[in-house]
């Protein structure tokens, strides 16, 4: 019955052109994302700022250190979440639900972060975590989902779906002023509400999604659903009661955690998940040969997406800082919030996403692969670090060094992001679709991890040597990845 429902929808929509030449449901998830996505960055521009100045002005006065650590945890989290967060929508409520469900959430952390008192700051930043996790995979899945096999509007409609992120992502220019300016708790009551009328939005049209994130996708073995919906509930209750102890035994000074520590143990967690995840995609039973052929092409794209966003996330860390400490902000007298730089990628975005989705579909059979993208948008990232290192030893550079810092990383996220979950899309075994937009989000969650943790150094080693890491290594991948590029190709098996 579902297979029938998907193949309806799927003839349906090749003929559905209301939204800029796409289906009309991609405007339902155009809103959804960009709401989500102004909530989320509006946020995530106050956090370092928020925990790194003074207490005097309501702020928590911590080390760079602390911060940054913090910081490479809540970021990583977020994006580690949309593994379970994926699986959950596959096997248990569909994408549909599970979208819902993480936007209440992330209302809900939001307005814990506007409450005063570290514990609501960290119960917010939990519910943060989860809510994301729950929403971002599945809303990108539904996108998939309303376009038939070989539709090649698909990379076109991701670009577009890219477009309402970045228009969200310039909430740091109301977010950022009302933090530094007015009151950092008003400002994050300001991302909650921006939520909610993201799902008020999400109920009132989604009507128009047809089937897409309706039905679960259940194992064909009943016998085997059920065992591995015991055991993902086993390992639920196991990380629930490891952190309750935890918890626990700090408040009676058993066991004395600090952030560093924590972080960096989720560092270990995400390497052993990435390594299990595709050791059983790739090695595991119950996968075709297709699928395990496509699981490498799925492991080669997603070492260079961590490598690039371990660079470009650096916006919200170490890039941060810099706007607030080193770089001069007095226009005509008036000094802008350091959060103001948050909104110049998305800027960049929205000039150069509908050039982009335009030139994919222009060049046709000649528009290079995915693998080929990929390598071009390590080398942007690189050369966005590398403009970096010059002005990195100095205090009060013109602002427009990061302007050229963050058009280069443009360039090579409009080669990298939308491209990355449109490829997964079509990587993705239909029965596990979700699972695998969880794993695009665990590339991300190991890069936001490396961001994170590039910007608790920002104060303890000197700046050109942190930049100037940050533009080698993603120079050393673009290289590799281009040697991989025929290769992998032919694991892609059809895929372009």
């Amino acid at each position: 019955m579902a297979d029938g429902a998907t193949t309806t929808t799927n003839s349906i929509a090749q003929y559905d052109t209301r939204f800029f030449g796409h289906p009309r449901g991609l405007a339902t998830l155009f809103f959804t994302e960009m709401w989500e996505r102004y909530s989320f960055y509006g946020t995530r521009a106050l956090l370092m700022l928020y925990m790194t100045h003074a207490v005097a002005t309501g702020a928590l006065g911590m080390t760079d250190a602390k911060a940054g650590n913090i910081y490479a945890f809540y970021t990583a989290a977020v994006y580690l979440m949309s593994l379970p967060g994926g699986w959950f929508a596959d096997r248990i409520v569909g994408q549909r639900k599970a979208v819902l469900i993480g936007g209440i959430l992330i209302a809900c952390g939001d307005f814990c972060l506007a409450s005063p008192g570290i514990p609501l700051y960290f119960a917010g930043l939990g519910l943060l975590m989860f809510g994301t996790g729950l929403l971002k995979p599945n809303v990108s899945t539904m996108v998939g989902q309303l376009y038939p096999q070989g539709d090649r509007r698909r990379d076109s409609g991701f670009s577009i779906f890219y477009i309402g992120i970045n228009i969200g992502a310039f909430s740091p220019l109301l977010v950022s002023w009302v933090g530094e300016k007015v009151n950092w708790h008003l400002a994050f009551a300001t991302s909650g509400v921006g939520m909610i009328l993201g799902i008020v939005q999400y109920l009132v049209t989604g009507k128009y999604l047809g089937e897409a994130g309706l039905h679960v996708t259940p194992l064909d073995d009943p016998a085997k659903d059920r065992r591995q919906k015991r055991i993902a509930g086993g390992i639920a209750l196991l990380v629930a009661v490891g952190v309750a102890a935890m918890i626990f035994a700090s408040s009676k000074g058993w066991i004395q955690p600090t952030a560093e520590s924590i972080s960096n143990g989720l560092g270990v967690a995400l390497a052993v998940i990435f390594i299990a995840v595709f050791g059983w995609m790739i090695f595991g039973k119950g996968w075709s040969a297709i699928e395990r052929k496509r699981a490498g092409a799925m492991l080669v794209l997603a070492i260079g997406s961590a490598i690039f966003w371990g660079a470009y996330e650096q916006a919200g860390s170490s890039l941060n800082l810099f706007a607030d400490i080193n770089t001069n902000r007095h226009v005509f007298g008036y000094e802008f919030p350091a959060g103001w730089f948050q909104w110049v990628q998305p800027l960049f975005v929205l000039i150069l996403a509908p050039f982009f989705a335009w030139l994919w579909i222009k060049l046709g059979k000649r528009e290079p692969s995915s693998p080929a993208k990929f390598s071009v948008a390590l080398v942007f990232i690189g050369l966005s670090f590398l403009i970096l290192v010059p002005p990195s030893h100095r205090m009060g550079v013109s602002p427009n060094w990061l302007n050229t810092c963050y058009f280069l990383g443009v360039v090579g996220e409009m080669c990298l992001s939308p491209v990355g979950l449109s490829a997964f899309t079509k990587l993705a075994p239909a029965r596990a679709a979700g699972f695998a937009m969880g794993i695009w989000f665990l590339s991300t969650s190991i890069g936001e991890w490396l961001a994170g943790k590039a910007g608790s150094y920002f104060s303890s080693m000197p700046l050109p040597k942190l930049f100037g890491i940050s533009a080698v290594i993603p120079f050393i991948a673009a290289i590799l990845l281009a040697l991989l590029i025929r290769p992998t190709k032919k694991l892609m098996a059809g895929v372009s």
